[in-house]
This record gives C-alpha cells, sequence and structure tokens, in this order.
C-alpha cells in the first residue's frame, strides 16, 4: 500500500507539478496522465533495478533518501512557512542546485567511480551518505539569493503564508475553566 501511494504522488507530481505547471502548462488532461503513467512506469523500472542490483546496505540507502529529501525539499518547505520573500523562482533554483549537486555526488562514487570513494577524495572529508547537508546549504544559499533579485511573490501567497505561520484565532487569548 506505501509503495503504491508513492508512486501514484511521485507520478502526479512530475505531470501535474512539474510538467504541467512549470513547462508545458497548456498540456491537455489526457497528455498529463500519459505523463503520469510514463513516470510511474521508469519508478517501476528504477526500483526493480534496484531491488535487483541493491547500491548498499539498508542504511546506506536510507541516507541517500534523506540526504537528497534534506538537499532539495527541506529548504523549499521551510522558507516557504517562514519567509514571505521566498518566490517560486528561488524555491525552485535552490530545489535544482541542491538536489542537482547530491544526486551527481553520489552517482559519481557510488556509481561512476566507486574506486574514489575514500575519505582522501571526499569533498571536506564528507562522504557520499552525508553530503546532503551540504546540498542543503546550497539550495539555501541559491534559494535566497535568486529570491533577492527576482519579483517578490504576489500579495495573496504573502498571505497564504501568514495564514499559515499564524492561524486565526492563534493570538487571541484563551480563558482556562478550572
Amino acid at each position: 500500500m506505501t509503495a503504491a501511494g508513492l508512486l501514484l504522488v511521485t507520478s502526479t507530481s512530475i505531470s501535474h507539478d512539474f510538467l504541467k505547471k512549470i513547462f508545458i502548462p497548456d498540456i491537455t488532461e489526457k497528455q498529463e496522465l500519459l505523463f503520469a503513467r510514463i513516470a510511474a512506469g521508469l519508478a517501476v523500472i528504477l526500483a526493480g533495478y534496484f531491488g535487483v542490483n541493491p547500491p548498499g546496505f539498508v542504511a546506506q540507502v536510507v541516507a541517500f533518501a534523506f540526504g537528497l529529501a534534506a538537499s532539495s525539499f527541506f529548504p523549499a518547505i521551510l522558507m516557504g512557512i517562514f519567509s514571505k520573500r521566498m518566490n517560486r523562482e528561488g524555491a525552485i533554483s535552490g530545489m535544482l542546485t541542491g538536489i542537482t549537486f547530491t544526486a551527481a555526488y553520489i552517482i559519481y562514487f557510488k556509481f561512476v567511480n566507486p574506486a574514489a570513494n575514500i575519505p582522501e577524495r571526499w569533498l571536506f572529508g564528507i562522504s557520499p551518505e552525508g553530503i546532503g547537508t551540504v546540498g542543503m546549504v546550497l539550495n539555501f544559499a541559491v534559494a535566497l539569493t535568486v529570491s533577492r533579485f527576482t519579483a517578490p511573490p504576489p500579495a495573496h501567497v504573502q498571505a497564504l503564508v501568514e495564514n499559515i505561520r499564524i492561524p486565526k484565532g492563534a493570538s487571541e487569548p484563551h480563558e482556562i475553566n478550572a
């Protein structure tokens, strides 16, 4: 059940959130469904490959997953909640930078040149399992920089951020009946 849910989220995120909202805004629902099915098929093939040829111990795979998530989604979520100035351009630029850097580092040391996977060759002495932290810092830096040099988000988006941070009624004093 969990795998099916993740597959559904992955395929619809790629077709709707990534393709429709960024690259192909005038995509039809039929085309969107086609891209979702293609993304689901590719995800199943990738999962099958890693099932037959696991990249390492479970802890290592979990570390990679958390590193990739930290380098891509965490800064965008955090700044999306706590920064009214964060905009789409900044979030996307930061996410692409963080995940590209982290994935490239992992792929290089684990698949392209595994013989170089020794502490003396690692950037700042950080293993591929821990490089997500550097990717996250790069994400924050790029997202903040790009958002400062591009247009601020629309007023309704800033209001939405404020409503998420401080819901209605949260600042009102409440009586406690003893």
